[in-house]
């Protein structure tokens, strides 16, 4: 039943949040809620809830039957294409997230080692995460577009990857650095009296330590990497992911409201089972998980 638990309210929390949706979509007001309106003066005050017409807010199983519909007669269902959407994007994510754990992880080495370069390192890691990721995009898709690769052109798959890293490192530096540096003075000071190195001492005691602070930060990356996947392909205008087919459907919304739904369900699912593999990780180390640290 502990087992269980987590899946059970993980179910809940799904059912809630539909429930939710149908119950504002039932009560709330036809025009939304609006604040500092001004009577007699259309447009207003700032909405803070949507409206609940069809158009505004589709049903639940709307969305649900838009999924497995065609665009037009004789073509595939919906979650055909979104399915194929979803293997692109996923794809870039775990390019991304394996770089970032590359990177992160490297960074955390190096600061954990060296005081002087954490305090000259760490500032500028937690900088980096203030740059708008819509601006950065082009960039990194610019400067890859500008480097010789023996006549093969960048990919633009690999601009995507980047960019899903360029979040994912953020929560693995920060998480490896905490774990790294976990272990008690007297346990450390044990290894060196036995005349144990730094490497020695970094696989028997620091990364077994590592473990609990670092299994939430991949999760966290994870998810990290799957938000900058989706957003790189919108910004870059990379087709056959769940991004571009977001910003396409999105266009036809207003004649077909639940269209854009499909992959927004298709994103969740990628998050979903990047956060899974992370599970899968965490099963296959946990011996090493006592008194995991909360994400």
């Amino acid at each position: 039943m502990r087992r269980a638990l987590p899946w059970i309210l993980g179910a809940l929390g799904v059912v809630a949040v539909a429930a939710l949706w149908e119950l504002y979509k039932w009560l709330g007001p036809a025009d939304g809620v609006v604040l500092g309106a001004t009577a007699g003066q259309a447009g207003s005050g700032f909405r803070i809830l949507p409206r609940t017409g069809d158009l505004n807010m589709p049903h639940v199983w709307d969305m649900f039957e838009r999924l497995a519909a065609g665009n037009g007669p004789g073509t595939p269902p919906l979650w055909l294409s979104v399915l194929a959407a979803m293997g692109v994007t996923l794809g870039c994510a775990a390019l991304g997230l394996a770089l970032g754990l590359v990177v992160g992880f490297a960074l955390a080495l190096l600061m954990q080692r060296s005081r002087i370069v954490e305090w000259g390192v760490l500032p500028w890691v937690i900088v980096s995460q203030t740059v708008p990721l819509i601006a950065f995009a082009p960039i990194i898709a610019r400067i890859g577009s500008q480097i010789d690769r023996g006549g093969f052109p960048w990919p633009g798959w690999l601009s995507v990857a980047v960019i899903a890293s360029y979040l994912a490192f953020f929560p693995v530096a920060v998480g490896a650095l905490r774990g790294l540096r976990s272990p008690d003075a007297i346990h450390v000071d044990l290894l060196r009296s036995y005349g144990a190195g730094y490497g020695q001492t970094l696989r028997k005691l620091r990364l077994p330590a590592s473990v609990p602070y670092l299994l939430p930060a991949l999760r966290l990356a994870a998810a990290s990497a799957v938000v900058g996947a989706v957003v790189a392909e919108v910004s870059i205008g990379m087709p056959g992911g769940l991004g571009r087919m977001i910003i396409q459907f999105a266009q036809s919304a207003s004649a077909d409201p639940a269209l854009p739904y499909g992959p927004v369900f298709g994103a969740v699912v990628v998050g979903l089972l990047a956060a899974g593999s992370v599970a899968l990780l965490g099963l296959v180390l946990r011996n090493y998980r006592r008194g995991e640290a909360v994400a």
